[in-house]
């Protein structure tokens, strides 16, 4: 397979690694930044971590390519943190729980369905390419879905809120696709009555 072969539709390998996002970057205080879990839990209860106890939790690696909706991708790139699968352990969901919504700093969300929250290359990276995040990529914890859109890959994660109905993020919100598959394009609210190619 060459390397245009593993190109979704409409996208292209960028010289250097493009920093979008929207908003300012948050300051990151680790003495008083916690990582929680709520909404639909399967205890009622809500989760906390420090930063700290994020650091300790167990960790894995996944190489995967970066697809933007600006339509750029950026192939293999090496992430670290601790997969979704590892946090729902540690705060099951209720089983009607069907959607989590990504809370960042500064308000700023993106909806998943369950199933690509536990996507098994899904995680919570704390290091790419070897070495921690840097702030314009996210640090210190940035939601990583390898297999759609990177608007959905949200940057400075603080929370995880479960959800027993789906409810849009801040980008849907303003007119993006509420699944954001790349390999079927879907960029945009509009395509979504669209039946996937």
């Amino acid at each position: 397979m060459g390397p245009d072969d593993r190109l979704p539709p409409g996208q292209y390998v960028p010289r250097g690694w493009p920093v979008l996002h929207y908003g300012p970057v948050p300051k990151f205080r680790p003495d008083t930044w916690d990582l929680r879990v709520y909404g639909a839990t399967e205890s009622g209860r809500e989760y906390a971590w420090t930063w700290p106890q994020v650091q300790a939790m167990p960790r894995a690696k996944v190489s995967a390519d970066f697809h933007c909706v600006t339509k750029f991708t950026v192939p293999d790139v090496g992430w670290e943190g601790v997969l979704t699968a590892m946090l729902v352990e540690l705060a099951p969901p209720a089983d009607d729980a069907t959607h989590v919504m990504v809370w960042a700093d500064y308000g700023y969300s993106a909806n998943l369905r369950m199933i690509d929250f536990l996507d098994d290359r899904a995680l919570l990276a704390t290091h790419q390419g070897g070495e921690p995040l840097t702030p314009d990529h996210g640090a210190p914890l940035r939601m990583v879905v390898p297999h759609l859109y990177a608007w959905k890959s949200v940057k400075w994660v603080r929370a995880i809120e479960y959800l027993t109905v789906d409810r849009r993020g801040f980008w849907e919100e303003r007119g993006y696709h509420n699944i954001a598959d790349p390999w079927h394009e879907q960029r945009y609210s509009y395509q979504e009555d669209e039946p996937p190619a």
